[in-house]
């Protein structure tokens, strides 16, 4: 419907302004769509790359052969996210393991704030070539750890490296990163 005294020129912008709408609209829209979607892309990326510690467990009916010939340095790192005053440790820094020898080393955890929190420890491992060669059977890491006020955990990591590492690979980086992810979980109870 046009306005009395409106002219084609008025019509032509307010065209053009719909139009221009309409174009931010669907770029928007597409924005959050990708947003939407970056994290099954990032964990489908890393499950096929076999990167960011992201490792499928697989069973194993035949029991692992170890390689004596070989021996590799797994260090551990552990660092907590945000500068929380949380203790947050390995009980060494550091264990020589021959591919395929199932090792378990303690993990330890303390809550030194007053209320309770739950913790995600997220892993990474490097190189990222050794991703894929290791396998946990037992980790903190697969779930949320939840925290009195003051508490202290041990927390073990069960874990082998595949003999069919390769054989360049002598040193193996497995680092923990703990982030408070109290108002998450909250939310899903």
């Amino acid at each position: 419907m046009s306005h009395p005294g409106a002219t084609d020129a008025d019509h032509g912008v307010r065209g053009s302004r719909i139009r221009h709408a309409l174009k931010l609209g669907v770029v928007v829209a597409g924005m959050f769509g990708f947003g939407y979607a970056l994290v099954p892309i990032y964990d489908m990326l890393c499950d096929a790359l076999g990167i960011n510690g992201r490792v499928v467990l697989e069973a194993s009916a035949a029991p692992a052969v170890i390689d004596t010939s070989r021996t590799v340095t797994v260090e551990f790192v552990t660092t907590v996210n945000g500068g929380r005053p949380w203790q947050f440790h390995a009980e060494r820094p550091s264990v020589d393991v021959h591919p395929g020898q199932m090792t378990t080393v303690e993990f330890f955890a303390t809550n030194t704030e007053g209320h309770e929190l739950v913790a995600q420890a997220v892993p990474n491992v490097a190189p990222t070539a050794a991703a894929k060669y290791l396998r946990k059977t037992e980790c903190f890491c697969f779930d949320n750890q939840p925290f009195a006020a003051g508490e202290q955990k041990r927390m073990p990591v069960v874990f082998t490296l595949d003999p069919e590492l390769p054989d360049y690979v002598d040193r193996v980086t497995l680092s923990y990163t703990f982030f408070d992810v109290t108002d998450v979980a909250l939310k899903q109870d």
